[in-house]
């Protein structure tokens, strides 16, 4: 086997496909904010693209594109996030390549229509967003993100267990114009026992006003981010650099799905992990009394990482 290093152009060339970034880009918005007649109601929100063209014309997309021969797949990741959003200094990760032939119909025409995505995951403090939409894109919009599962074990009729099954919902909504726009999807997630080794198989059964197969990408982001709340700082990345204690809660549980309890939630934060430490600033907000502003803890990182 050759040691060689491929461009991503050249890469295509010799394989008949192309290489391409999908980037996923969380925050947390006010999900009504730009409806003054409803009440607003904080919530993770993804950013979405309509396509303007064939196929999947008028659906709702990841932003992407196919990765330029002069750049790394990183670099490509980077642009089309500073494309996107106009920012650059935020977090973001590699999460999954995704390479199925039947990803894109386009590839039942010519296999040189083919395309492997590599998808990252990007999480911003919606304050910095400049939001647009790009020249191959109709609209952008951010969609708040619903997400619940349903876990069934498999069996082979005899009592043997051959592993589990998720069961997937998700709903995509965006209330920003006259009329909402809802997009839901199934995706279902097999985890087969072989052996000492796992095999994961994932299938969209059904997808609502989502382009190609980025449902089923959405889905493994919101599984390694809900994942990574747990035992990372990654929650940090979609505040600001000075919050308040309530503020923070509230994202974690935006993030794992599930209420917390606020000393214990204030314990883990100040003392067991000390992920935070109080500044000199307060946080004043009319009717109430001003509240303690706190920020990331630097030394966690240190120690932790």
């Amino acid at each position: 086997m050759s040691n060689e290093r491929l461009m991503p152009a050249e890469f295509s060339k010799r394989h008949n496909m192309k290489v391409a970034t999908d980037v996923l880009i969380y925050t947390v918005r006010e999900r009504n904010q730009d409806n003054p007649r409803k009440v607003p109601e904080k919530q993770l929100q993804l950013l979405m693209i309509q396509r303007r063209g064939n196929p999947f014309k008028g659906a709702w997309a990841i932003p992407g594109g196919v990765v330029e021969n002069t750049e790394s797949v990183d670099a490509a990741a980077y642009r089309e996030l500073k494309e996107e959003t106009n920012i650059d200094d935020v977090y973001i990760e590699q999460l999954y390549s995704w390479g199925d032939e039947k990803r894109d119909p386009r590839a039942e025409e010519s296999p040189d229509n083919r395309a492997v995505s590599v998808s990252y995951m990007a999480l911003v403090d919606s304050e910095k967003l400049d939001i647009k939409a790009g020249d191959d894109a109709a609209d952008a919009r951010w969609f708040s993100v619903e997400y619940t599962s349903m876990a069934y074990t498999l069996e082979d009729g005899k009592g043997n267990i051959l592993g589990k099954e998720y069961d997937y919902s998700l709903t995509l909504t965006n209330e920003d114009g006259v009329e909402p726009i809802t997009c839901p999807a199934l995706v279902k997630v097999k985890h087969i026992i072989e052996g000492a080794a796992i095999r994961t198989e994932r299938e969209v059964v059904n997808s609502d006003g989502i382009a190609f197969d980025h449902a089923m990408i959405i889905q493994y982001s919101l599984e390694r981010l809900r994942n990574k709340v747990e035992y990372t700082n990654i929650a940090f990345n979609l505040m600001p650099e000075l919050f308040t204690l309530g503020e923070l809660q509230s994202v974690y549980e935006i993030l794992l799905g599930k209420e917390l309890l606020t000393p214990n939630f204030r314990k883990k934060m100040l003392s067991v992990n000390k992920l935070v430490i109080p500044t000199n600033h307060k946080k004043t907000e009319v009717g109430h009394r001003p509240s303690q502003l706190y920020r990331f803890n630097p030394e966690w990182f240190i120690k932790n990482v």
